[in-house]
């Protein structure tokens, strides 16, 4: 006869013969209740004193958990970001921002490890910050990078940092922006800004780098399309990467075309001739050469006056951008403003408004109410 436990389970009726399911146990609580009796360690929260302390004593731990501060959407953390940053600027500023874009599979991980590990040789302190809105679509790079870059990642004066993984280009690009002077500020001399994308990316790396440079590959079909002109005449120097082995004489020939492709463009504000180079990242072949052609840039513009000039530009060019993304941030978190416009999103959808009608309407209920 059958037990009360037996009939939990239909298998252990008698017309199920050779089956047998054994009674299971109960449950585990999910909390495990020795928890409480142990002391649960957290971060002490550092003062703005103590943040800015460790980072001009140059402590990466430090900088890292204010560059987290800097990367929150957290209103108190921001709060708390600002100050840093302010109380770093006036040591900000020393070093040379160079920023490196290039078609995918051009080796750009290759590259900055091969040209980070020789600055680091020649004495440099080396920090690598990357914008890249789209890697929650794409999965980004510099994350692999982080674990490719593994000469450069076990160097005590190399930094790297890898985006903010949401939000828009502008936010991204700011936070960036603002990560430069505390790694500047805990005395890191070379900036290396990536962009994992193409498009838009560029322009915002282009406004808050000294130096652009663009990685290119040789044989890889037509060199000149699939990289869009506006690009091509941000660039101070394009660099042909992967010139080794058969790939040389390709290298030599997709160097020539560019030369010629970048004589149509207009002289540079900064009285400097974009030059190509041919390199081998892997190789570590002429990567020095290219440092030399950056620093030779750096010492022209210093020279002229470009480079203080350009960077007070930038700086009044992120002081808008600032402005522009924290009144698109305030406007659409308004609640009333939120619950307009679903409303008037539907009139525009069903053409009972037009679009420049209904703009104009939310923007006087925003002015009304703030």
């Amino acid at each position: 006869m059958a037990t009360n436990d037996d009939h939990h389970h239909i298998e252990n009726d008698p017309d199920f013969k050779g089956l047998k399911v054994n009674k299971g146990v109960e449950n585990a609580p999910s909390i495990n209740p020795n928890l409480s009796k142990r002391l649960v360690k957290r971060k002490r929260q550092l003062s703005v004193d103590e943040y800015v302390e460790g980072i001009l004593a140059g402590n990466v731990t430090v900088l890292s958990r204010a560059v987290t501060m800097v990367e929150s959407a957290l209103p108190q953390h921001q709060e708390i970001a600002q100050q840093i940053i302010e109380r770093c600027l006036p040591h900000a500023g020393n070093s040379t921002r160079l920023g490196i874009t290039g078609v995918p599979g051009a080796g750009k991980s290759t590259f900055i490890e091969s040209l980070g590990m020789h600055i680091i040789k020649k004495g440099g302190k080396l920090a690598v910050l990357a914008i890249d809105p789209s890697s929650e679509r794409s999965k980004g790079s510099i994350l692999g990078d982080k674990t490719r870059m593994e000469k450069l990642s076990g160097e005590d004066n190399a930094y790297i940092r890898p985006s903010p993984s949401a939000g828009s280009l502008g936010g991204v690009a700011r936070k960036t922006r603002e990560t430069i002077i505390l790694c500047e500020a805990a005395g890191f001399n070379t900036i290396f800004i990536e962009t994992v994308g193409v498009g838009q990316s560029e322009t915002a790396v282009h406004s808050m780098v000294d130096f652009f440079l663009l990685i290119m590959l040789a044989g890889a079909g037509d060199e000149l399309q699939g990289i869009k002109r506006g690009i091509m005449e941000m660039a101070d120097a394009i660099t042909i990467n992967k010139a080794d082995g058969q790939n040389v004489d390709r290298a030599k020939l997709a160097q020539a075309e560019y030369k010629s492709a970048l004589h149509l463009f207009p002289p540079t504000k900064s009285g400097w001739e974009p030059q190509v180079k041919t390199c081998s990242s892997l190789y570590h072949k002429d990567v020095d050469k290219v440092w030399e052609m950056v620093l030779e840039y750096i010492q022209l513009t210093k020279g002229n006056g470009y480079f203080d000039d350009n960077r007070r530009s930038q700086a009044k060019y992120w002081m808008y951008e600032s402005i522009n993304e924290q009144l698109r941030n305030h406007f659409y978190h308004l609640a009333h403003i939120k619950e307009a416009l679903k409303e008037t999103e539907a009139q525009v959808l069903n053409d009972k408004k037009s679009s420049f009608v209904a703009a104009k309407e939310l923007l006087d209920n925003y002015f009304k109410n703030i």
